[in-house]
């Protein structure tokens, strides 16, 4: 299999060092020693870009370039791996979860993120290191600098964090309060978010039923009619695409019109869409506005 190539320029978005200064670190050091094209263009292997983002990480914790240059890679991952809850910065905990990504390193990931959750909770955990992390992963992968192998890999990673916190929950549940069912449409199968968004109703005492992945809508009816009265609660990310959202509201308007369910809805696909002139379906700029309407 051909191996995965990368430009100076991939290697400036992954890791946030600029061209210039990497130019300086292979002339000066001989830290990375990329491939030519025929018009002499620097081509990088997936060793470069992991041993950049070592080099770089190790530099932000103080370590000058020049010694550096002088470790060998075990000696790298051993003071990386001893600095894994060193250093409480965003910049340090996004190279950390880069470099476990491109790794495959489960225990790295777990040595960044299960101290920030005992330290800060699950919570606080998602909103500052994994969702900026996600962004700047589904940035990458769209540009082809990260393989689909990678994300799928530190997105299973973090759904094993979720479920296990989740399955954790001990509050007793409200009495009196409607059911709250998380699903996403059809096709939709960015669910991380819609699980950190179960694991918070859960701790607030509410029962969240958990649908995940593409759901027809079809599904959510016999739901209701098993259930009864229901919030159905889910974020649009890829699906339905911006310009079929309208088209699935009036079919969950026609489809709910004869009962008192409602349905709270969030997510990129939304960006610009108006809120439907119905009593049943509400659109929200975010999570957190989200769960307000819910409390409310």
């Amino acid at each position: 299999m051909r191996p995965q190539e990368f430009t100076i320029k991939d290697l400036e978005n992954f890791s946030g060092i600029k061209a210039h200064t990497i130019r300086i670190w292979e002339q000066r050091y001989g830290i990375l020693s990329p491939d030519r094209t025929d018009t002499n263009i620097r081509k990088y292997n997936d060793k470069d870009l992991k041993s950049l983002l070592n080099i770089s990480l190790l530099n932000s914790l103080g370590y000058k370039i020049s010694n550096i240059a002088k470790l060998s890679d075990d000696q790298i991952r051993e003071i990386i791996n001893k600095h894994a809850h060193g250093n409480n910065t965003e910049e340090h905990f996004l190279h950390m979860l880069k470099i476990s990504m491109l790794n495959y390193d489960e225990e790295l990931f777990s040595n960044v993120i299960d101290p920030h959750v005992a330290e800060h909770g699950l919570e606080q955990t998602f909103r500052v290191m994994i969702m900026p992390f996600l962004m700047q992963i589904g940035l990458l992968w769209q540009s082809d600098s990260i393989c689909p192998a990678q994300e799928h890999f530190i997105s299973a990673l973090i759904r094993q964090k979720l479920l296990f916190h989740i399955e954790s929950v001990k509050v007793p549940l409200e009495q009196n309060k409607r059911p709250v069912v998380l699903f996403l449409p059809d096709l939709e199968i960015h669910e991380l978010s819609l699980l950190m968004l179960h694991y918070i109703l859960k701790l607030r005492g509410l029962r969240s039923i958990l649908l995940s992945q593409s759901v027809p809508a079809e599904d959510l009816k016999q739901v209701a009619q098993r259930l009864g009265d229901v919030d159905f609660v889910s974020i649009f990310t890829t699906h339905p695409s911006t310009v079929m959202v309208p088209d699935y509201l009036k079919r969950l308007t026609r489809m709910f019109m004869d009962t008192d369910c409602h349905f709270h809805f969030t997510g990129y696909n939304l960006k610009g869409i108006k809120s439907p002139d119905t009593l049943y379906i509400t659109l929200y700029g975010g999570i957190d506005d989200l769960l307000d309407g819910l409390k409310n």
